[in-house]
């Protein structure tokens, strides 16, 4: 099985999305999950631009690597210097890293427009640069910058940079379509030019501005390439690079390369959330192979199929690439999907109660109740159609009270409940009237429930569900709370903000204490 090398650039060319910032220690973390998983290349930046990237070579020297090659990134020589003499040049040399790539002009256009050189001087410095390095002992990738739209406008000029640059000892000659505006039929017709011109090894480097970094990177392969460039959930400037994620899966999957280190494809959907929570993005919930909602399923017609023959609806097994299926409960849903939604419950041979759950959930749905973010709510609404749900507490009343005092907001929260035989009648003060209602809940129930100090609110979002009513418009609220097992959103609706705050927030508790209830008793404490 022929191997296809991946070479990363997210703490680089990912770096420069909108948005996105990495600490030295992020990009520590993030090039040791890479080396963990078996990437053959990661392009740790630019030495010469900032501290942070010279320092991440430093300490990337004085690291163990189990197969990935640490690689710096950098421009040819500036016009008019000896390579030995240029700051950029030295500065790669000095980032101690065994590989070295140089990106170069391949479109006769930025070479007198931009570099303002003439066409032979950039040659000259394609040359010098390489040759240079490859003089300092350094594995040499080239890539060779607007390579598509260079070969479509003047492609005699093309040849001339990539023969610059194979002559001089580069090992590989990345082709990259830095616009993102180049078609897979043009792209195999450029790769198949390059590989007739010069004997050298050839990579892909694709940007998504027509949505076809994936499809231009498989043509690539296709015609020959054996690396493919690109960064982790495809983040970088403008519309991003293409995704290695998708990448590795279509490789791995779909044409049968080898890719990564032996079983590591398991893993996609563990390493794209941990760059994403690394980089403090949200999710993609569309994003194939491993987004929340690539195995997700709603329509009934395709939940009954799936739980007959899976594959019926999903091109692989979700568990291929570390996701998981699920099935989403809406008033589209049928029987199926409840059936689905309740296994655990061990309650689907009762017809009539899933049902009676369906209707229920359709009934909920019509007031502006929606369960496919919210599947703790859900979990509950099954256990009270089904009897079985145990409130933990009894409300007597809330009450919050938002004061203006001396320019700055105070908010207090009144709770007064009941547990078990204990009356608690508690103030919480807060942010504003969610905190506050938060903070009183906690107080009133950690006494009886202590496991609820390890419980936080990670998320709140609200949504106008009937605009046209206006400021009366009735609102829905999801809450995501954590602990140390995991999360779970919860979903309140009302006119009232603050009561469907309150729903949410008394699911998301009840939700919590549900679930430590039902740990204590598998490990068999009552």
């Amino acid at each position: 099985m022929a191997r296809i090398q991946l070479y990363d650039t997210t703490l680089r060319d990912g770096a420069q999305g909108e948005g996105v910032n990495f600490s030295l220690q992020d990009k520590l973390l993030i090039a040791r999950k890479l080396d963990e998983l078996g990437f053959d290349y990661i392009e740790g930046g630019y030495p010469l631009s900032n501290p942070k990237d010279e320092e991440f070579f430093q300490r990337a020297a004085e690291m163990e690597w189990k197969h990935a090659k640490i690689t710096a990134f950098g421009m040819t020589r500036r016009k008019g210097i000896a390579a030995k003499d240029d700051i950029g040049m030295q500065a790669l040399i000095g980032s101690q890293a065994p590989v070295i790539t140089i990106v170069g002009k391949t479109w006769d256009l930025h070479v007198t427009e931009v570099l303002r050189v003439s066409l032979e001087e950039n040659l000259a410095m394609i040359s010098d640069s390489i040759a240079f390095a490859k003089s300092e002992g350094r594995e040499l990738i080239y890539d060779a910058e607007h390579c598509f739209d260079g070969w479509r406008a003047n492609p005699e000029y093309a040849v001339q940079t990539w023969k610059a640059a194979a002559d001089a000892g580069a090992d590989m000659i990345c082709m990259c379509d830095t616009n993102g505006g180049t078609l897979p039929e043009q792209i195999i017709e450029a790769v198949t030019a390059l590989r007739n011109a010069v004997q050298c090894r050839v990579g892909i480097h694709c940007h998504n501005d027509c949505e076809l970094a994936v499809a231009n990177s498989l043509a690539a392969v296709k015609a020959g390439a054996i690396q493919v460039q690109g960064t982790i959930n495809g983040i970088g400037e403008r519309c991003g690079n293409v995704d290695l994620i998708s990448v590795a899966a279509n490789l791995s999957l779909k044409l049968g390369y080898d890719v990564l280190a032996p079983g590591k494809i398991q893993r996609l959907t563990e390493l794209s959330r941990y760059v994403y929570e690394i980089a403090n993005m949200n999710f993609r919930s569309g994003q194939a192979f491993v987004g929340t909602s690539a195995f997700a399923h709603k329509g009934g017609m395709h939940v009954h199929a799936v739980n007959r023959i899976a594959r019926s609806y999903e091109h692989i097994q979700p568990d291929e690439v570390g996701n998981e299926r699920r099935i989403l409960v809406s008033e589209l849903s049928g029987r199926s999907n409840i059936v689905a939604k309740t296994t655990k419950f061990n309650i689907s041979e009762n017809a009539e109660l899933m049902q009676k759950i369906l209707i229920a959930v359709q009934d909920l749905e019509n007031e502006g109740y929606q369960y496919e973010a919210a599947e703790a709510s859900f979990d509950l609404l099954v256990m009270k159609q089904a009897g079985t749900y145990v409130p933990a507490f009894q409300l007597d009343h809330y009450r919050v009270n938002v004061e203006n005092q001396a320019r700055e907001p105070m908010t207090e929260a009144v709770i007064k409940l009941t547990t078990g035989d204990s009356c608690q009648h508690v103030v919480g003060e807060g942010d504003g009237p969610v905190n506050a209602l938060d903070s009183a809940l906690r107080k009133a129930l950690t006494p009886a429930y202590p496991g609820l100090s390890e419980m936080t609110l990670v998320d709140y979002k609200v949504r106008v569900i009937n605009s046209t009513e206006g400021t009366a418009a009735r609102v829905r609220v999801v809450i995501e709370s954590r602990d140390k097992d995991g999360m779970w959103s919860t979903v309140g609706v009302s006119e009232n903000i603050i009561e469907a705050s309150w729903i949410a927030l008394v699911d998301a508790f009840e939700f919590k204490l549900h679930r430590d209830r039902s740990a204590a008793k598998a490990n068999g404490v009552t």
